[in-house]
């Protein structure tokens, strides 16, 4: 069985395609993110610009996958973040870190390292004095299971 150009076009479109699918932004991993907070959280989160996950989108290993997350709060009383928790749904166990912060004494902003299992979207949710959640997402490839 040989290649044909047009065999390689038509496999190569169907890439991008399914690329675009599960893309990273995609609306699809959006929706999977919200199901995933609404099921373990019970309440509902809204996708926020105020939350920012900073993750590299490849690393060649899932033991220690830098990762840093920075809230805009100013951290009063009246106005401030009170749990941050990171999950990623493709490890054992689902819930990878939780932080607690406290108003006037905490800075809105964390740096950590995490383990992965495999490619996947990790979500990180923080939870507002207001009860209001917050929730963004990132795609991180890892190259080496870090959960075995």
């Amino acid at each position: 069985m040989s290649l044909t150009r047009r065999d390689v076009l038509l496999a190569a479109s169907a890439g991008f395609a399914g690329a675009a699918l599960f893309s990273p932004g995609s609306a699809r991993a959006n929706d999977e993110a919200l199901d995933l907070v609404k099921q373990l959280t019970g309440r509902t989160a809204t996708r926020s610009d105020r939350l920012r996950l900073i993750m590299p989108a490849e690393f060649p290993t899932g033991y220690t996958v830098p990762m840093s997350l920075d809230i805009e709060s100013p951290m009063t009383e009246a106005d401030h973040v009170r749990q941050i928790r990171v999950f990623a749904p493709q490890n054992p166990i689902v819930e990878v870190v939780s932080f607690q912060l406290v108003p006037q004494r905490s800075l809105p902003r964390v740096s950590t390292r995490i383990r992965l299992a495999k490619p996947q979207h990790v979500v990180a949710v923080a939870e507002m004095n207001d009860g209001v959640l917050l929730m963004t997402t990132a795609w991180v490839r890892v190259a080496t299971d870090g959960c075995a």
